[in-house]
């Protein structure tokens, strides 16, 4: 198993909490009338106010980021962009299923070849779901847990001109298991909106023959911002 990146999690998280758990703001809908200035009542509107985490619908756009290997023993990894869409379902206010769609392309270094075939197109698009849980929560923000689990789609060979995936180090087009861990970090922005930071480890599992069948256990890291909206039907 390879661990290409460790991600600061523990870190992102610690400073979230010190900001959702902050003193709360003192901006709450309410009126204070001036005695001396007589110009009426002023009104200071929190938009944070109908902040209640009791939906039952949310969907998830964000830019993504992931970082693969397109073969089991290369030095260089792939960094690779694409695009999250994730959505929720809540059961309860704690727990709740979430499924993601996540596509990744780019391109990646590839193994000494007489080929000439250098820095070829790599992609991966992923399907899974599984548990979600809300962790600590106010109306700054929160903390979320998954592990969805799934199947990834490998595209390696777009590039390779009719060429073996062995001859550069690749691995060969297949679908393959993969599972995502990680979780969120939200700040709202609204009682609707909120903004997403979403670092997760995604562990894969291609195969490929090298005059016998090898399958490799990868774990790599990605992440992805975007929004959030949160839909008004209540549970």
């Amino acid at each position: 198993m390879h661990l290409s990146v460790r991600f600061p999690l523990a870190f992102a998280a610690l400073a979230v909490l010190a900001v959702c758990g902050g003193p709360r703001a003192h901006a709450q809908a309410q009126s204070t009338a001036s005695p001396t200035a007589g110009m009426g009542t002023y009104i200071a509107i929190d938009p944070l106010a109908g902040v209640t985490y009791d939906n039952r619908y949310d969907v998830y756009v964000g830019m993504a980021y992931d970082h693969m290997k397109a073969g089991p023993n290369l030095l260089q990894g792939a960094n690779l962009g694409g695009l999250d869409i994730s959505g929720s379902y809540w059961l309860t206010k704690r727990w709740g299923l979430e499924g993601s769609s996540r596509n990744y392309v780019g391109t990646s270094g590839a193994a000494p070849n007489p080929y000439s075939i250098n820095g070829p197109f790599v992609a991966q698009y992923m399907f899974v779901a599984g548990p979600e849980w809300l962790g600590p929560h106010n109306k700054h923000g929160d903390l979320m847990a998954h592990a969805m689990f799934g199947g990834t789609y490998g595209d390696f060979e777009h590039d390779l001109r009719g060429t073996p995936p062995s001859a550069v180090g690749f691995y060969n087009n297949q679908i393959a298991p993969a599972a995502i861990i990680g979780g969120h970090i939200d700040l709202n922005r609204s009682a609707r909106w909120v903004f997403r930071i979403t670092p997760d480890a995604v562990i894969t599992r291609y195969s490929i023959n090298y005059g016998s069948k090898m399958t490799q256990t990868d774990v790599n890291f990605a992440i992805s911002v975007g929004v959030e909206y949160k839909f008004k039907k209540k549970r």
